[in-house]
């Protein structure tokens, strides 16, 4: 078993250590790896867009790719040579260098404005969605202080917050 980078002296001293021994070990080991403390402390330099190495659990070996999505235990790195995802732990990513340079994250977009009551005039047509998120459309048949009444034209009415309405554009 000559698996490179790991220490010929280690290797010797478990290949004499029993089963159960082996088995505790790795207990341990797992549990030492889950820490979210440990996961804490490599994620806090990682960020989505940037080139990693990270070890492929079947071989041993260190590939590269880059990051392209980051949950609570774990990332998908996009290996660019074979184009495929790989969904690994934290703990397989080999940290970046001391004081390398994190880009700024860009600025976030502000927040769309909000469509209030004088964005709409009785008599147009608008569209929303129902409580089981079903699209329901209709013309405007009232304007009142906070909601619009709809007719979706199938002998209902609908109170709808402005908010919740989209213009439709009839081609």
């Amino acid at each position: 078993m000559n698996d490179p980078g790991i220490d010929p002296r280690l290797l010797e001293v478990l290949q004499h250590a029993s089963n159960l021994q082996l088995f505790q070990l790795n207990s341990v080991i797992e549990r030492m790896l889950a820490d979210p403390k440990r996961i804490v402390q490599v994620r806090k330099d990682l960020h989505i867009g940037q080139t990693v190495r990270f070890m492929d659990w079947r071989d041993g070996r260190m590939r590269l790719g880059k990051i392209i999505a980051m949950k609570d235990t774990q990332l998908t790195v996009h290996e660019d040579g074979t184009r495929s995802s790989w969904t690994v732990p934290y703990t397989a990513v080999e940290p970046p260098a001391p004081g390398a340079a994190r880009p700024a994250a860009p600025p976030e977009p502000p927040p769309p404005p909000r469509a209030g009551r004088n964005d709409f005039r009785c008599g147009e047509k608008v569209a929303f969605e129902d409580k089981h998120l079903n699209t329901v459309v209709g013309t405007i048949v009232r304007i009142n202080q906070r909601t619009a009444s709809i007719d979706p034209g199938d002998g209902t009415t609908w109170r709808v917050g402005f908010a919740l309405l989209r213009h439709v554009v009839d081609i």
